[in-house]
């Protein structure tokens, strides 16, 4: 079975499908300047990148939030709550670290599986 990789460069694929299953690398917003449009922006990504593997959000298995301050935690999550499936909602960890970009707030990676 081969690794399909997706949007791919000297040091990364922005995606892979690996049989039946889609891993994203970690998305981060635009440069917008508050939380809500980086948020928006990373999920636009996600949505963009599932659809060019052949999934879509419903089929999201598992995410991982990575937030520059921990005092946005409520207000990525309201972004969230409008994006997510909420008939399929994926397994889900959010953490605070120290994102490597100046201004970034919000990074986020998920797995997902190919429909049947």
């Amino acid at each position: 079975m081969n690794v399909k990789r997706l949007e791919a460069n000297h040091r990364l694929s922005q995606a892979a499908v690996f049989g039946n299953t889609v891993y994203l690398t970690g998305q981060v917003g635009s440069e917008a300047d508050t939380l809500g449009e980086q948020t928006r922006s990373v999920l636009a990504s996600i949505d963009r990148l599932l659809a060019l593997a052949g999934t879509d959000k419903s089929n999201v298995i598992q995410a991982t939030i990575w937030l520059a301050d921990r005092n946005d935690f409520p207000g990525m999550n309201t972004v969230w709550d409008e994006w997510v499936d909420k008939s399929n909602p994926p397994v889900r960890s959010t953490a605070q670290v120290d994102l490597l970009v100046p201004g970034q707030k919000v990074e986020i990676t998920v797995v997902a599986a190919l429909p049947q």
